[in-house]
């Protein structure tokens, strides 16, 4: 084969490190958001927080009653941007800096083959648990509420009452091993031969000894733990309540033999063997009803998840209006100090460091402007597609696709995938993710389309509206929702029914 050379021209598209960055912070949560930020003030000493931009941007928020059309202001496509980074730069900083004497020395673009850590030193990186200064607020008491506390979970707290119950050491080395046996809803997951089987042949352990000791944490807090099935769980319920109880002797009387008639609902065979009218048999399946059938999941461990919504929507003098949330994340800028030592420096090492560094700072802050931009051009027109939903309730939902919004706000539809994952919405009907406001369109009688989530909301009025001793079968609200001209089949009520977590008919069924 006879070696040549060739030459050949063709196009090929590549993320820059500024768009590489831009895509990053667009689909960070407001809390990675804020420790990105922090990350990039500890690593880059150009970068700092604009504290009275920040006072005023929160004075302004509590007292703006502008309408939207004023305080709307326009945007520019977070991944389509043209504009010199000079220019923003001079936006950015209210007393505008001269950089003739520097411009020719730093780059506006990278490399297109090159990535961040090609060119500049990376920030600290944190673990979790680990503990992040808020350094624009001076106070991190606020940043993770109750950041190192923890409840104890269903085992510590069994293990804390066996510790303070008198128990031999045999006995106490049973108690152990059942506690293990535990699990997180509170039932013992091993039989007395399987505990019986865990122990050496040579401490002689008989099952009437772990019988015993099993009782003895049966009566520990919370009632009904360490039951083996739903009934021994429930009947331990029962025992712990007061004996002045009313109905508790008869609620004894069917769980332990009526159990199963009970679970499958038939009614007119309960009140012939528990020889009980409908409102007495109606009062003693309530007491039952009260028990927890998972007592253990009263005592868990789990830290509590705080949601901080990225935009507020509210109705001001008439006319609803959407913000971005002033306290998501810090107001920064450009250290003018250090930028004042670049404006005349010469050049040496030390000040193209600080010249890189000057340069990533800008790009940082164009990134995390267009972010906000992108985030609320995309709240807005979600306000404009659904105000029915703000006006009315989530019957009056429109069925809304990605790229419906995306061809409004001439983005792409994964920008709009992007901005609206763990992006969260607060209104005056609560707080909703902004992929809640997105549905798949139901299609109507007359030819047009419905929200799925209007459906789901039509249906679960229609049951919460029935009759509990005839609830309505999926058929029926099939045909229920016909007559309100929606073409929804018998499957697709069911698959809405049980996404709501709402059980079928036969099992809503009530005595009375």
């Amino acid at each position: 084969m006879k070696q040549s050379l060739q030459l050949r021209l063709g196009q090929q598209l590549t993320m820059t490190p500024q768009l590489q960055q831009a895509i990053k912070l667009l689909q960070l949560s407001s809390l990675d958001l804020q420790q990105e930020i922090q990350e990039a003030l500890d690593s880059n000493v150009m970068l700092e927080v604009d504290e009275d931009q920040s006072n005023n941007s929160s004075e302004n928020s509590q007292n703006d009653t502008s309408s939207p059309e004023n305080s709307q202001s326009e945007t520019e496509d977070s991944l389509n941007n043209n504009t010199s980074s000079d220019d923003f730069t001079n936006e950015v900083n209210s007393d505008s800096v001269d950089f003739e004497n520097t411009q020719n020395d730093i780059p506006n673009e990278l490399s297109t083959d090159s990535n961040w850590d090609d060119v500049y030193d990376t920030g600290p990186t944190y673990t979790a648990g680990q503990s992040i200064s808020n350094s624009w607020s001076g106070d991190d008491s606020n940043l993770f509420e109750n950041n190192g506390k923890t409840e104890d979970s269903l085992k510590e707290h069994l293990v804390w009452q066996m510790e303070m119950t008198p128990f031999s050491e045999t006995d106490r080395i049973i108690a152990e091993t059942i506690i293990d046996g535990i699990d997180d809803s509170g039932y013992l997951t091993q039989t007395i031969e399987e505990l019986l089987q865990s122990f050496p042949p040579e401490d002689e352990i008989e099952a009437d000894e772990i019988e015993a000791v099993l009782h003895r944490i049966q009566n520990f807090d919370p009632p009904g733990v360490a039951a083996r099935d739903l009934q021994e769980n429930l009947l331990l319920q029962l025992r712990a309540l007061e004996r002045e109880t009313p109905w508790l002797s008869e609620a004894k009387i069917l769980v332990s033999r009526h159990l199963k008639i009970l679970a499958n609902r038939d009614f007119a065979t309960l009140k012939r063997r528990m020889k009980l009218d409908e409102t007495k048999l109606a009062q003693v399946i309530d007491l039952i009803k009260s028990l927890s059938p998972r007592p253990g999941s009263h005592i868990s461990d789990d830290r509590p998840h705080y949601v901080t919504p990225d935009v507020y929507v509210k109705k001001i003098k008439g006319i609803w209006t959407c913000e971005l949330n002033p306290d998501s994340a810090p107001n920064i800028k450009i250290n003018e100090q250090y930028l004042n030592l670049v404006k005349g420096a010469k050049k040496n090492s030390e000040m193209n460091s600080i010249k890189d560094h000057l340069q990533e700072a800008r790009w940082f802050i164009k990134s995390l402007q267009s972010r906000n931009d992108t985030l609320l051009k995309v709240s807005r027109c979600i306000l404009n597609f659904q105000r029915d939903f703000f006006e009315y309730g989530e019957e009056h939902m429109r069925a809304l696709v990605l790229a419906d919004v995306a061809e409004v706000v001439e983005m792409h539809e994964s920008t709009i995938s992007r901005v609206t994952t763990q992006k969260y919405m607060h209104t005056p009907k609560g707080i909703f993710e902004l992929k809640y406001f997105f549905s798949s369109h139901v299609t109507t009688a007359s030819g047009g389309e419905a929200s799925a989530t209007a459906i789901r909301a039509i249906i679960k009025k229609f049951i919460a509206a029935e009759n509990s001793r005839k609830p309505l079968s999926d058929n029926k609200i099939s045909t229920m929702l016909a007559e309100q001209n929606y073409k929804v089949a018998r499957r697709t009520v069911a698959k809405y029914r049980e996404s709501m977590s709402i059980p079928p008919s036969n099992e809503r069924k009530n005595i009375v």
